[in-house]
């Protein structure tokens, strides 16, 4: 079994559009160590996070932020410690598109 440590995915996703930040590939699982969000705009915005079990459909169930507001050039930093497996995969939103997300963590092949 081989480790990788990596940023595992970025996304500055369009104004109100899930968008794919991360998914497992095949053979693969991972460890999600934290996912950073900046909003690089000029007004506040408001920003969502799922993890998508599988690939399945999105959910309201699957939210672990939900409409978590940001202010304009503000960070945020989840501490996650998120397992996921084969296919798993987290979406990631914002109101305004002005916020850009970054996930780092850990493969295992």
């Amino acid at each position: 079994m081989a480790t990788a440590y990596l940023c595992l995915g970025q996304s500055a996703p369009a104004a109100t559009t899930a968008t794919t930040l991360y998914t497992v590939p095949s053979a693969t699982s991972a460890v999600v160590s934290a996912i950073n969000v900046c909003n690089t705009g000029g007004v506040a915005d408001t920003i969502r996070i799922a993890i998508r079990p599988a690939g399945a459909s999105l959910t309201t169930s699957q939210y672990f932020a939900y409409n978590v507001p940001i202010a304009s050039g503000a960070f945020l930093t989840i501490n996650a410690g998120i397992t996921m497996a084969t296919t798993d995969v987290i979406t990631v939103y914002s109101t305004n598109g002005t916020s850009s997300f970054s996930a780092f963590g850990s493969q295992v092949s």
